[in-house]
């Protein structure tokens, strides 16, 4: 199965979120954050996270950029436990065997997500309010595919520059 990680291009995401994601910490979407905002709460670091970010399942920071990379089995199952333990710690779910269900629809709408991109592919999330709710959608950045020569340094290491 397919799943995301955080990935950081730069140091913004230490800037732009209350808490940012660690870099390679799995990632959901985690738009049932926002399920009960409105345009009052859309306001600063809280309307980034809102626009444009990934919630970590490890340190339930956010993140602005994901890839794609294979998750195993046991992977899987500590995020269905640890996204379950979250829903019952911060939003009140009854008990762990009562938020399992909505830790796994969480998951298993992120592996639909990653299932037909290849490794690597960065996804990026935007939302939005409207009167039905929230409102997400994905971008996709493809790897480039680039040849050798664009990244070798031609030359010897014998050759003397001076």
């Amino acid at each position: 199965m397919k799943l995301a990680r955080a990935i950081h291009f730069d140091e913004s995401d230490m800037n732009v979120y209350h808490a940012p994601a660690r870099t390679g910490e799995w990632c959901v979407s985690g738009g049932f954050e926002f399920s009960n905002w409105s345009e009052g709460d859309l306001a600063g670091k809280a309307k980034q996270a809102f626009s444009n970010g990934w919630l970590g399942v490890e340190t339930f920071g956010r993140v602005t950029f994901v890839a794609v990379t294979q998750a195993e089995p046991q992977e899987y199952q500590a995020l269905l436990q640890a996204l379950a333990a979250h829903f019952v710690a911060v939003y009140g779910a009854p008990s762990l065997d009562a938020a399992l269900p909505v830790a796994e629809e969480e998951l298993q709408q992120m592996a639909e997500l990653c299932a037909e991109h290849d490794p690597n592919t960065v996804i990026t999330v935007a939302r939005e309010l409207t009167e039905a709710g929230v409102k997400e959608s994905y971008r996709v950045i493809k790897q480039q595919e680039a040849s050798l020569d664009q990244f070798a340094i031609h030359g010897s290491l014998d050759e003397d520059p001076n």
